[in-house]
């Protein structure tokens, strides 16, 4: 049988608005995947932590603050110092269109603004994990 995708959704730094990460998470859900949400008011390292903890297949990250060119970079630095470079690593929010080229030029998945479909979320998880098999333990 095979094991159902495994996502964090997190909300990282002060950002205080969780409306659509819980939307995100109950498409998710409702797509097939396991989905732990973090809660608000993350920081990188509880998320990374979290993630390994939880054995998931993708951290999703919801930045509504302008944080994103601070936030994803760190979660990305800790995902390579803990060896879990295999997870994908993928978000969204108000990012203008220039920090989306930047972050993914720097490892991040694509990259998901207000507006976009649920349905195309989750496909791109799960086209992204079926390309990227992880050996699990």
């Amino acid at each position: 049988m095979d094991r159902k995708i495994r996502v964090l959704v997190a909300k990282a730094g002060l950002d205080g608005h969780d409306r659509g990460a819980k939307v995100i998470a109950a498409a998710l859900r409702d797509a097939g995947m396991e989905v732990i949400y973090s809660g608000l008011r993350q920081t990188p390292e509880m998320i990374v932590n979290a993630a390994i903890q939880e054995d998931v297949d993708v951290i999703g990250i919801s930045i509504l603050s302008g944080a994103h060119m601070t936030i994803f970079p760190k979660i990305s630095n800790l995902m390579k110092d803990k060896d879990v470079s295999d997870i994908l690593l993928t978000g969204g929010g108000i990012i203008p269109d220039e920090d989306i080229i930047a972050l993914k030029e720097n490892g991040v998945g694509e990259i998901f603004t207000p507006g976009a479909s649920t349905v195309d979320i989750a496909n791109y998880i799960k086209d992204w994990v079926a390309a990227h098999p992880r050996v699990l333990v």
